[in-house]
């Protein structure tokens, strides 16, 4: 009952139902792609290495967060996201040329583009929602954005696979383009008052600052972002280990898509409950549970059982997002107007870098020890982190960050 009703509280809202809507168009176009674009690069090359640098090629824009998140703080929100996605609907159809190993250049630098735009994206969607929606729906939203975009990586990569093998890469291509311009369509409907940005001296680096030193100097926000780093960092350890938990199970390492599957689900669940639950529990101890979950459904991993490993995959599914969750609503709650884009997109690569450099390491340590020693010493460490937030006091409103006339005036 309480989660039909959150979704129903929030799609009577338009605008975050038109936002959703956009969201889970562009989506089944980005999952579908995701997919697509390895196997289109293996069928070219018989490489895997270079098939998995598309996924690379998506994710290394997230580095320069900070910096492309001034972007959405320089331009009012609906036209730079409408402009973003027929952007990325034309720049998609340049695709449809790359039939060789000589034009992988290219695919390599569409996605790279692809990335880029998607860092901007989202930080200028947390802004233009937190604008046009009630703060007290912010946790609503941000939990079924979660249950879209995971819904979706469950469905589409199918439709995509099935699309490519009938019709090659660029009738993907081409599907994702298509979603693209669907979204920006439901974007332009949006009934939003935006006001031009007024523009202020220093410079884009200086502009950028003063969003690293908004989230970094809030005593609310940095405990839960530093811990989102620190989970998405051992999660990602934990998960190089994957294919050897299936190992021990007995089974082809295609089981690791039923392993993941269950983690889906429990993500898309946790997505429906997260607006009632931060209500009821605050930012801090949502988060908190959250992560102590995760590391419960880790620590599980280590029993060679089917059974345990599919509910530790939805116990890992359920509570990986929380902490992630907790921190983005608190961002747009506790951040000026004008400094949202920023900010967001700096919390987004402090939580996701260590993902990166997790997948790196664990693929190291995996060789040298076994599911059955890592997996209880991540969960420990995880637990650690669940402790650490805790026990923090979450700041009082009077207490929060000083927000000086610099730091608050548009960019």
């Amino acid at each position: 009952m309480t989660t039909s009703w959150t979704v129903t509280r929030v799609l009577r809202d338009r605008n975050a139902g038109l936002y959703l809507t956009g969201l889970l168009v562009s989506a089944f176009g980005t999952s579908s792609l995701w997919l697509a674009s390895g196997v289109w690069v293996k069928d070219l090359t018989g490489s895997n290495g270079l098939a998995a640098l598309c996924m690379l090629a998506m994710w290394a824009p997230t580095l320069a967060g900070p910096a492309l998140g001034t972007l959405a703080d320089r331009f009012r929100r609906r036209p730079l996201l409408i402009t973003l996605n027929l952007g990325l609907a034309a720049l998609l159809l340049a695709l449809f040329t790359v039939d060789s190993p000589g034009g992988l250049w290219l695919l390599f630098a569409v996605l790279f583009l692809y990335g880029a735009a998607g860092v901007v994206s989202e930080a200028a969607e947390s802004a233009l929602v937190a604008a046009v929606v009630a703060p007290d729906l912010l946790g609503d939203i941000n939990g079924l954005r979660l249950t879209v975009t995971e819904g979706m990586k469950l469905v589409a990569p199918l439709t995509g696979a099935g699309l490519y093998a009938l019709y090659g890469g660029p009738a993907v291509a081409g599907l994702d383009a298509v979603t693209f311009v669907l979204a920006s369509g439901l974007c332009a409907l949006l009934r939003v008052p935006e006001e031009r940005p007024a523009r202020s001296g220093g410079g884009w680096w200086r502009q950028t600052a003063r969003g690293v030193r908004h989230l970094w100097g809030h005593p609310g926000l940095r405990p839960l972002v530093r811990a989102g780093g620190t989970t998405m960092l051992l999660a990602s350890l934990s998960s190089t280990t994957t294919y050897a938990v299936v190992d021990r199970l007995g089974h082809s390492p295609a089981y690791t898509g039923v392993l993941y599957a269950a983690q889906g689900v429990g993500s898309v669940t946790v997505g429906l409950v997260s607006g009632p639950a931060l209500r009821r529990l605050g930012g801090r101890r949502f988060a908190a549970a959250g992560i102590a979950l995760t590391a419960a459904g880790v620590a599980a991993r280590a029993v060679p059982s089917d059974p345990v490993a599919l509910v530790a995959g939805a116990a890992v599914g359920l509570g990986l997002p929380c902490v992630l969750i907790a921190a983005l609503t608190a961002v747009q709650r506790e951040t000026p107007g004008p400094l949202l884009g920023r900010a967001t997109a700096t919390a987004n690569t402090l939580m996701f870098t260590p993902n990166v450099l997790g997948l790196a390491v664990g693929a190291g340590l995996v060789e040298l020890a076994g599911p059955g020693l890592l997996l209880p010493l991540y969960a420990l460490g995880l637990l650690l982190t669940a402790a650490v937030l805790a026990a923090q006091r979450a700041a009082s409103a009077s207490r929060t960050a000083p927000r000086s006339s610099s730091d608050a005036n548009p960019a």
